[in-house]
C-alpha cells in the first residue's frame, strides 16, 4: 500500500469572496443579496459595516462556496450595476493543506 503525499491531494472546494462598497442606503443590502438569490446561491458568510463620515457608506463582505471563476466574475459584474454600489472586488480562497 502506498501512502498518498499531501501534495497530491485535491484542493478543497474554493470559496469566492466579494467585497462590495456602496453608499449607505436602506435597500442596498437587499439588492446585493438578491443578486445571489436569483442564482439560487446562499452566501456562506455575509457581514457589513457602516463606514465613512456620518455613516455615509457601507462595506459588505460575502463568501460563496464552490462557484467557478467565470460565475464569480459574472456575479461581480452584476453587483457593479446595482444602484449605489461604488466598487466590487473579488478574490478566491482555499483551505490550507496540512501534512
Amino acid at each position: 500500500m502506498s501512502a498518498q503525499s499531501p501534495f497530491t491531494q485535491a484542493f478543497p472546494t474554493p470559496t469566492a469572496c466579494f467585497s462590495v462598497s456602496a453608499t449607505a442606503d436602506p435597500g442596498v443590502m437587499l439588492r446585493v443579496l438578491e443578486v445571489f438569490a436569483k442564482r439560487g446561491l446562499v452566501p456562506s458568510r455575509c457581514y457589513s459595516t457602516v463606514v465613512g463620515p456620518a455613516g455615509a457608506g457601507i462595506h459588505i463582505d460575502l463568501q460563496v462556496l464552490g462557484i467557478d471563476v467565470g460565475l464569480r466574475e459574472r456575479i461581480a459584474e452584476t453587483l457593479r450595476q446595482v444602484p449605489t454600489v461604488e466598487t466590487v472586488l473579488t478574490s478566491e480562497k482555499r483551505a490550507a493543506m496540512t501534512a
